[in-house]
């Protein structure tokens, strides 16, 4: 079983593989069903990832938007005929981010009990 520490190494990877492909721009994921598909998929694992974290842990960081955040992951998974890539694309340019550094400000204060 995977640890706290690993699920947010699990969500920082996950967006960072994100930013891989994002860098091309909005056309070339409109244009790419690859690089959709990449999309989707890491936003899944970072909705996954957040789903698994503990309570206690998320209950911390109420800044981060976790219920939306493993919604979209719901949809993501249960729901594709209803995915609207605006939303997708949106979420990829204005809140991973901001969810990056919120995760790697978690990781550099994380302490080893």
């Amino acid at each position: 079983m995977r640890d706290q520490r690993e699920r947010l190494l699990d969500i920082l990877e996950a967006i960072e593989k994100t930013e891989k492909y994002a860098a091309r721009g909005k056309s070339e994921f409109e244009r790419d069903e690859l690089v959709q598909i990449w999309t989707l998929h890491h936003l899944q694992i970072v909705g996954e990832a957040a789903r698994a974290l503990e309570s206690d842990l998320r209950e911390t960081l109420p800044e981060i938007p976790w219920i939306q955040i493993i919604g979209m992951r719901n949809v993501l998974v249960h729901q594709y005929f209803e995915i609207d890539t605006e939303i997708v694309w949106s979420v990829v340019e204005k809140d991973l981010p901001s969810l990056k550094k919120q995760v790697q400000v978690l990781l550099q204060n994380w302490s080893v009990d």
